[in-house]
């Protein structure tokens, strides 16, 4: 039986974090395959398999900035949470915010978690290794919809 890789949908717009995410789990011992996109609107484009995301693959995993342009992530957090089809995806915030404001909003809108990005580079790849851990060697996640 052939195992599909992971999908992790990224949803950021710092090239920089783009980057450093691709770079971290580029050297997973797991096979993940990281989508990116980088505002908001693409972001639920890509999720209703819309445009020149129809043949898309939901994701397993979303990992969301809240601050992009076009929609903001807590726009985003709240289409795919009240979306019935999405719902199930978890998200992940992964922001450079560390409000309780927008950490409370986040939780009210579904997030499954919340992470502030850290300024190190060494941080980040820890965090980004204990998301992929988690996520992908603990966590039973829920077969994937394909069509």
């Amino acid at each position: 039986m052939i195992v599909s890789p992971a999908e992790i949908l990224l949803v950021e717009d710092n090239p920089a974090d783009i980057l450093l995410t691709e770079e971290v789990l580029e050297d997973s011992k797991l096979r993940l395959k990281l989508n990116v996109v980088r505002d908001g609107v693409e972001a639920i484009t890509y999720l209703r398999r819309e445009g020149e995301y129809a043949n898309a693959t939901k994701p397993d995993l979303i990992l969301l900035d809240l601050n992009l342009p076009r929609k903001d992530g807590r726009e985003v957090l709240k289409e795919i949470k009240g979306d019935d089809n999405l719902k199930s995806i978890p998200v992940v915030v992964l922001t450079t915010s560390d409000t309780d404001e927008d950490i409370l909003k986040s939780y009210n809108l579904g997030a499954n978690c919340y992470i502030s990005k850290p300024l190190s580079l060494e941080e980040f790849t820890r965090i980004m290794k204990s998301i992929e851990d988690f996520w992908f060697s603990i966590v039973k996640l829920p077969q994937r919809n394909r069509r």
